[in-house]
Formats: structure tokens, C-alpha cells, sequence
């Protein structure tokens, strides 16, 4: 038999034994050349050691050119920790007479002057490409560089500005001037003017056509400028996109008639996305031929229709592939609401109607309430940031979206509200697509629960909700057609209460993700939504309670009266009794604790969340008050239209 082989050392021994052993205290000492071949022998194991570790390492590091280039893509639509900034340019009709742009630039976008901040990389989410899902709202209801770092053209995948707040088409015009010259510095440039056609932008329509001279004045400055090296475009639309000048051209005079062909669209349609493609479509070949870059200077007061939303994302891809930089001259946001009415007095018979219009939300879904506790929302309140669409194109295309903070004085219970820029820095308004938005959403339990109570449990645009959550607002005149009335008001009240208390268990049970939540807007989101939630249930309660007490104590007030109109006398007739708001409350007793517990909560919105719209929608909630009342609306004959005359339509603006 053979022997098995000599056993050997364990591993461990092994090591052991090739260690370096330290001399015996009785051991001789070691002699120089000794001594110097061993250091010689380490040294150089060391030094291959080295170099192999380094080897190893740059071995696993990937290319520094491919992951620089994959961040300028993956990120094109993530924002990047920009500073909202207010543009106070002067104010001045006349032309500039020497060009001085860098110290203005240093002052008013920060000292760095970059074209943009440096985008931060979120590998934990990769956007998909194509069509964002078609979004029914009706049922879902600086980039300036200073003279010393002047870049010669927007690397791809950088982004623009998705708000800057002016105070009229004159700033935005000045600092767009300032763009375009920039532009200049590397090529030819066609500038595409692209108007909508409702009434509602009459008036800046014209501002612009009068200042347009202002701004080919200050470019002329610019020897850039000189010749064709600027050419411009004149288009609109509305339901159907229409070109007003035959070529590209450089000629003010030419420019300011084409502005004046500009139609109003008695459809009220505007179709914005739509026309943004044919546009850009239109003029590349134009400007790829000639070696220009291309702009756009986008000038609406709406935000599109609902229908069109769907191409915004066909338009940002057009104008990427074109390399077409959009600037938005745009309205505010309403906060959280799709609509705004705007006040309207027909020519004719002087009767005024109120007109509703696209104006919001500032997000991709709207993210409150659409019901002020009775009935839909009619508010204005400004939100401080642009329509969705429109600050996200011209953010994912270079641009900058100019929001002309001041509303109108004919939208309805409108309010010229600036909010402070610094103390919105948290709440803005995310801007990827809506694909990214949705995902987001539902990975988060909070988030769906505010969005399936605003949008589908208390929501008056969705079908069956409406029929609870719309309580009726009008009443007749005639007492036994105001008790049925009332009759069907109040068991619509006994089952919208359920709604409400089923509401706040919602919140209640998620109550503890609300410190957990990362982003300061749906924080405010649940807080004020929580808070509203407990204000509407005390007003219903004062809305039913008021209404019995009507029917047992009716008010008598006259069915005709005399009243001064136009400076005559005429009579006016009762047409029916309106619902209103007051400060004295009928259910004290009853709904104190409630009516307690939403002033506070009221409160803790404007203090934690300051000079923000939740602040202001908050404040507004206590100051309307929780009673109810009835008051009665006359209204009188209104001028007739004379036989012959044809009649002057109510607009859709």
C-alpha cells in the first residue's frame, strides 16, 4: 500500500512561516550588503504593487467623455438648484444708444454668471422618452452670461429658466434683446414671433407692436446685427396656425403690419403645441440652409386647450432637434386651478359676462382642491409660477418663460400678489414630464391619497362627485320652487358631510409619511388640504342650517325695484337668491370643536409655510368667514340691440 503524502503546512502556517522573522536577541547582527539587497528587494515590490493597484483602479473607471455625455442627457429634464430671480430692468421708451450689458449681468444673475447652474445627476430615476399620456384636466381636473463667459452655443442637454418675473412685455422684450445679441456672437439668427389670437392678448399684442421698433433699434447697435444676420418671422394661432409674413425678413415696418394682421379666433381655441411644431418645422430648413440659429418668441395669455396639452412634449422634441431656444412672454398660474374668468362687457347691451379662460394649474396635475366647499372654485389667486406647459418648454429648450406677475383687472376676484421669490424657492412646481410625474406619484402613498380626494372623491368636474359635492348656488325666486330646492340641497349636504369625514380619515391614517415626505409642496399640500377639509364641514353645516332657517323665516324683499343705471332710473327685477359667505354663524354650538380645530390648522399653514400661495388660500379661508346667507340679485333690462343691427357674439377667450 502506498503511503500517503507527507502532510504539508495549513495555509495559515504557511503564511506564518514566510513572514519576516525578527532576530533572537543571541542572533548576529546582519551585515550592510544584507541589508541593503533585502531593501532593494522591497522597494521594487512595492513599486509594482503600486502601479498594479493603479492600473486596476483606472481600469475601472468609465471613460470620462461617455459619462459626461450621459449626464447632459439623462438629465435634460431634471431641474437643476436654479435661483428664481426678479428682473427690475428701467423702464425706458427710447432706444439704447451704446451696448454695456455685462455689469447688469454680474448684478442681476448672480456674480458666477453661468449660463446655467450646474446640474446635479439623480441616477435613481431615467426618464423615458416619448408621448406623455393624454391628460383631461376638465375631468382631472439665466440663462445670461456676462461678457467674460460668454458661451458660443447652449450645450446639449443644459437647460433655461423656468420663471422670471417682470413687470410688462417691455422688461422681458429689453432682456430677450440682450439674448438675441449674444446669439449673434456665434451666428445668423431667424427669430420666429409666435402670437395666440384671443382677445385677451389685445393689449399686449399691441405693446409689443410698439415696442418691437425699440428692440431692432438696440440690435442695430450690435454689428452682429447688421444686414440679414437678423431675419424674423411673424405667426399665430388659434384654432388653426397661420403664417403673416411671406419670408423671413429684417424690415420693422414689415414686421409691425404683419403684428396688425393678426387675427382674434372666435372659436377661443389654441391649439399652442400644435402650432409651436408647425412653426419650428416650418423654419428649419430656412435656418439650417443658412446657417442660423433659431428662436422663438412665444406671447400668449393662456396656457392651450386641454386636448392640445398632449403635443407638448412632439413640440419640446421638435424644437430640441432643431435647436430652437423658445422664450415665453406668459401669464401667472391660478394656484392649483386650470381656469380664471375674466370679465367681459358686450359692446352692444352693455351686459356683463364672465368668460372662462385657460390659465393653470402651475403643475402637470392640478394638486388642490377644485372646490371652495360649496360649489367649484372662481378664484384668481396668483400661484407665482407659470403654466406648466409653457415653463417647461422653454425650460427643457434653453429659453426662459417671462411671467408678468401683475393680474389683469378684469379677472375675477383677482389678486396682484408677488410672492416672494426666496420663500418659494421649496414649492417649485416639478417640470419633468408627465410619465416621470406619474411614476413618482405612485410610489408614493401620500401623494395618492391627495390627488384620489382631490381629483376623485370632492372633485365638482368629475361626474358622479359632482352630484354631491356641487351644492346649488342660485335659488328661485318663487318660495314653494325655492322649498324643493332646499329640500334636495339638504340630503345632498347629509351625504357630502360622509364625504368630508371620510376625507379626513384619509388623512389622519397617513399622517405619519407627511414628515417623511421630501418636497415641500405636497407638505403644504397636506396641510392645507387637512385644513379645508375641516373649514368646508363647518360650512356646510352653516349652509344647511341656514336654509332651514330660511324656509321657516323667509326674507320679504320686493320682486321689482327701481335702481340707477348709466345715469338713469330703470327697473330691475328679482332673478334669484345667490349664496353668500358672512362672519355670524347659526351652528357655533355645534361645530366649535371643528371650527376651533381648522382656525388653528389654518394658522400653522400661513406660519409654516410664509409668503407662499398656501399662506394666502389659508388666510383667505378664515377671512371669508364660515356663515352662510342668502342675498337676492336683480337685474334690469339691458340695452337692446337696434333692428338691423347684427349681433356682436360672446367671445371664447
Amino acid at each position: 500500500m502506498a503511503k500517503p503524502p507527507a502532510a504539508g503546512p495549513l495555509p495559515n502556517q504557511a503564511l506564518e512561516a514566510s513572514r519576516p522573522q525578527e532576530p533572537s536577541p543571541g542572533a548576529p547582527p546582519l551585515n550592510l550588503r544584507a541589508v541593503a539587497r533585502r531593501a532593494g528587494a522591497f522597494l521594487i515590490s512595492m513599486v509594482f504593487h503600486l502601479l498594479l493597484l493603479i492600473g486596476l483602479a483606472l481600469w475601472s473607471i468609465p471613460d470620462s467623455g461617455r459619462l459626461v455625455s450621459n449626464i447632459l442627457v439623462a438629465e435634460a429634464d431634471y431641474e437643476p438648484d436654479e435661483t428664481l430671480e426678479t428682473v427690475v430692468l428701467e423702464e425706458s421708451t427710447e432706444a439704447a444708444t451704446e451696448l454695456n450689458f455685462a455689469a447688469q449681468s454680474s448684478a442681476a444673475f448672480g456674480a458666477a454668471g453661468l449660463l446655467v447652474a450646474q446640474p446635479v445627476l439623480d441616477t435613481s430615476f431615467v426618464e423615458t422618452r416619448g408621448e406623455g399620456p393624454t391628460v383631461e384636466l376638465d375631468n382631472s381636473l439665466a440663462r445670461l452670461p456676462t461678457a467674460g463667459t460668454l458661451l458660443s452655443e447652449l450645450p446639449e442637454g443644459y437647460v433655461g429658466t423656468g420663471r422670471v418675473v417682470v413687470d410688462d412685455a417691455g422688461q422681458a422684450l429689453d432682456r430677450i434683446t440682450q439674448e438675441i445679441i449674444w446669439m449673434l456672437e456665434s451666428s445668423k439668427v431667424l427669430l420666429i414671433w409666435l402670437f395666440d389670437e384671443s382677445e385677451s392678448l389685445t393689449f399686449s399684442k399691441q405693446e409689443i407692436r410698439e415696442r418691437i421698433g425699440r428692440v431692432y433699434e438696440e440690435l442695430g447697435l450690435s454689428d452682429k446685427a447688421a444686414g440679414d444676420a437678423l431675419l424674423s418671422s411673424v405667426a399665430s394661432y388659434g384654432e388653426r396656425f397661420t403664417m403673416h409674413t411671406a419670408r423671413p425678413t429684417h424690415d420693422v415696418a414689415e414686421l409691425r403690419a404683419a403684428i396688425d394682421r393678426i387675427p382674434i379666433d372666435p372659436t377661443g381655441l389654441e391649439k399652442q403645441h400644435q402650432a409651436i411644431v408647425q412653426a419650428v418645422a416650418a423654419h428649419r430648413k430656412f435656418a439650417t440652409a443658412g446657417r442660423r440659429k433659431l428662436a422663438m418668441i412665444l406671447v400668449t395669455a393662456k396656457s392651450g386647450e386641454t386636448e392640445d396639452k398632449r403635443y407638448l412634449e412632439a413640440a419640446i422634441d421638435e424644437a430640441k432637434r432643431s435647436r430652437c431656444t423658445v422664450f415665453v412672454l406668459g401669464r401667472e398660474a391660478v394656484f392649483g386651478y386650470p381656469y380664471a374668468l375674466m370679465r367681459w362687457k358686450h359692446p352692444q347691451t352693455l351686459r356683463t359676462h364672465w368668460i372662462p379662460i385657460n390659465r393653470g394649474p402651475e403643475t402637470a396635475f392640478v394638486e388642490q382642491l377644485q372646490t371652495n366647499g360649496l360649489y367649484r372654485r372662481e378664484d384668481a389667486f396668483p400661484s407665482g409660477f407659470g403654466p406648466y406647459e409653457q415653463s417647461r418648454i422653454a425650460y427643457q429648450t434653453g429659453g426662459i418663460f417671462f411671467m408678468l406677475p401683475s393680474v389683469e383687472t378684469n379677472v375675477v376676484r383677482g389678486e396682484n400678489r408677488r410672492y416672494e421669490l426666496e420663500a418659494m424657492r421649496g414649492y417649485r412646481p416639478d417640470l419633468r414630464n408627465r410619465e416621470a410625474i406619474i411614476r413618482d406619484r405612485t410610489m408614493s402613498e401620500l401623494r395618492q391619497v391627495i390627488y384620489a380626494i382631490i381629483i376623485r372623491d370632492l372633485n365638482p368636474y368629475d361626474e358622479q362627485a359632482r352630484k354631491i359635492v356641487q351644492m346649488r348656488r342660485y335659488f328661485s325666486p318663487d318660495f314653494e320652487r325655492f322649498k324643493e330646492q332646499v329640500a334636495v340641497e339638504l340630503a345632498k349636504a347629509k351625504v357630502y358631510v360622509t364625504y368630508l369625514d371620510a376625507a379626513v380619515k384619509k388623512l389622519d391614517a397617513i399622517r405619519w409619511l407627511r414628515s417623511e415626505e421630501p418636497e415641500m409642496r405636497w407638505r403644504a399640500n397636506y396641510d392645507l388640504l387637512y385644513a379645508q377639509l375641516l373649514a368646508y364641514k363647518v360650512r356646510l353645516f352653516e349652509y344647511g342650517a341656514f336654509l332651514e332657517e330660511f324656509v321657516r323665516n323667509p326674507q320679504v324683499v320686493p320682486r321689482t325695484k327701481q335702481s340707477q343705471w348709466l345715469g338713469a332710473t330703470r327697473t330691475v327685477t328679482l332673478q334669484h337668491w345667490r349664496i353668500g359667505t358672512r362672519k355670524q354663524m347659526l351652528t357655533a354650538d355645534l361645530t366649535g370643536p371643528t371650527l376651533a380645530r381648522a382656525n388653528e390648522l389654518l394658522a400653522e399653514v400661513a406660519k409654516n409655510h410664509p409668503g407662499t400661495p398656501w399662506a394666502a388660500r389659508a388666510e383667505w379661508e378664515k377671512r371669508r368667514g364660515y356663515g352662510v346667507t342668502l342675498r337676492p340679485h336683480y337685474e334690469g333690462p339691458y340695452r337692446e340691440i337696434p333692428k338691423g343691427e347684427k349681433r356682436i357674439p360672446i367671445p371664447k377667450l
